[in-house]
C-alpha cells in the first residue's frame, strides 16, 4: 500500500489585518505551527510522501522570518520521507520568487524536499509508483495544468498520482482561475488527483473512479471557511482500484462568527466551550441601559483580557456599530438639576433617534456613559 499525506493553502505569511497586534501575532503563527502538525500526522502514518498542493505562502515573496521558519520545520522531517512543494497562484514559480533555484530558501532544503519547479516534473514514489506535477507560474491563468499532466501511457500498470493548483468550479459568469477539469484524473489516467486552492476539504469527483482532492486549508483564515483544518491522508493499493481517502484534523484554532441581539446572549457567549482555542467576532446588535453596559464592558473585558490576565477567547474582534445606549432605569440620573436632566433627556433621544448619523448616535451614547460614571464618583465620594 502506498501512504500520501496531502496538504495545500497554508497561506504561510497571511496578514490578518482586522486583528489587533495579539490577534494577528496569534493567527501569523499558528500557520506555521499547524505546518509541523502535518508532518507529524505523515510521521505517525507511515507515510511514504508528502504532497503540499500550492498556496503555501500567502505572496510570491514571502518576509524572511516565513520562509526561514518553513526550512527550520521541513529541517525537523524524517529524510526518508520525501516532500514535494508546488508553487500555487499566490506564490507562483517566477524570476526572484521563494521557489526560484536563486532564492537561499532553496540552499536550506534537505535533498528529500522537493521543489516542484519544471512543468515536465516527474518522480518515482517506488518501484510501483509515479508522481506527475506541473507548477503554477503566475496569478492568474487559463491553462488547465491537470490536463496538461502526460497521459498514461499504454502496459503501464504503476500507481500514477498527479499535483497541480487549480479550481474545478464552473460558474455562470465567473472566470475560472487555473480550471482543472473534473474529469482530468480519469483522461491523465491518474490513480489520485492531488489539487489545492479551496480551503475547504472536499472530494470533488466521488462518482469517478479516482479521486481528485482538495484537503483545505490546515487553519481558517478567515470566518466563512467552513470545512477547513484538515489534510487528506491517501491510501493507493493498486492501479484501477479506487483510493481510500481520509481526512484527519490538524487545525487548532475553530472561527465563530455570532451575533448578539440581548445580553444574555452576550452572557451564553461567556459559557461556549473551548473559547481558548476560538477566533470569536462579536457583532453586538442591541439596545443596553448606561447601567447595562458597564455589565457588558465587564464580559467583553472577560472575553478579550487585560495586561495584567489572560481573555477567555483566544482572539476577539468586536463590532459595536450596531450598539445602542440608552439612559434606562438608572438611579443615577434621578433628582438632577432641571438643566443637567434636560441634557440628559436630549443625549437619550439622540442616542435613540433613527434620524440621527451614526456618529451621532454613538457620540451621544458615549457623553451618556461619561456623565454616568462622574456622577458614580461624584455619589461615592
Amino acid at each position: 500500500m502506498l501512504t500520501l499525506v496531502h496538504t495545500a493553502d497554508w497561506h504561510l505569511g497571511a496578514a490578518f489585518g482586522a486583528f489587533d497586534d495579539e490577534g494577528r501575532r496569534k493567527l501569523t503563527r499558528a500557520r506555521l505551527e499547524v505546518v509541523a502538525r502535518v508532518f507529524d500526522v505523515a510521521r505517525r502514518r507511515r507515510a511514504h510522501a508528502v504532497l503540499c498542493a500550492g498556496d503555501l505562502f500567502d505572496s510570491p515573496s514571502p518576509a524572511e522570518e516565513y520562509w526561514r521558519g518553513l526550512a527550520g520545520v521541513l529541517a525537523r522531517t524524517p529524510p526518508d520521507v520525501p516532500i514535494f512543494l508546488l508553487p500555487g497562484n499566490h506564490d507562483p514559480l517566477t524570476r526572484g520568487s521563494v521557489w526560484a533555484p536563486e532564492h537561499p530558501l532553496r540552499r536550506h532544503l534537505g535533498d528529500w524536499v522537493h521543489v516542484i519547479d519544471r512543468d515536465d516534473f516527474e518522480h518515482e514514489l517506488g518501484a510501483d509508483a509515479v508522481l506527475v506535477a506541473r507548477p503554477c507560474r503566475s496569478t492568474a491563468g487559463d491553462v488547465d495544468l491537470a490536463l496538461a499532466l502526460p497521459e498514461r501511457q499504454p502496459g503501464d500498470t504503476r500507481l500514477r498520482v498527479g499535483c497541480v493548483h487549480g479550481s474545478t468550479f464552473d460558474l455562470a459568469g465567473y472566470q475560472t482561475n487555473f480550471p482543472v477539469a473534473r474529469d482530468a484524473c480519469v483522461r491523465r489516467g491518474l490513480d489520485y488527483l492531488a489539487i489545492g486552492d479551496t480551503h475547504a476539504f472536499r472530494d470533488v469527483t466521488p462518482e469517478l473512479p479516482a479521486p481528485t482532492v482538495y484537503p483545505g486549508a490546515p487553519e481558517a483564515l478567515k470566518f466563512d471557511e467552513q470545512g477547513a483544518g484538515h489534510v487528506a491522508v491517501v491510501l493507493l493499493v493498486r492501479h484501477g482500484l479506487r483510493a481510500e481517502v481520509q481526512r484527519e484534523r490538524v487545525g487548532y484554532w475553530r472561527w465563530l462568527d455570532m451575533t448578539c441581539r440581548d445580553l444574555e446572549a452576550v452572557r451564553g457567549v461567556l459559557a461556549l466551550p473551548d473559547l481558548e482555542r476560538t477566533v470569536l467576532r462579536l457583532r453586538l446588535e442591541l439596545a443596553v441601559s448606561v447601567g447595562e453596559h458597564a455589565e457588558l464592558e465587564r464580559m467583553l473585558t472577560e472575553l478579550r483580557g487585560t495586561d495584567a490576565t489572560h481573555g477567555r477567547a483566544g482572539v476577539l474582534t468586536v463590532e459595536s456599530d450596531r450598539l445602542r445606549v440608552t439612559r434606562g432605569q438608572d438611579d443615577a440620573f434621578d433628582g438632577l438639576p432641571p438643566a443637567l436632566a434636560e441634557t440628559v433627556r436630549r443625549l437619550d433621544e439622540l442616542a435613540g433617534a433613527e434620524s440621527a448619523s451614526e456618529d451621532e448616535q454613538r457620540d451621544a451614547a458615549r457623553a451618556l456613559l461619561h456623565l454616568r460614571r462622574l456622577l458614580s464618583e461624584l455619589g461615592g465620594s
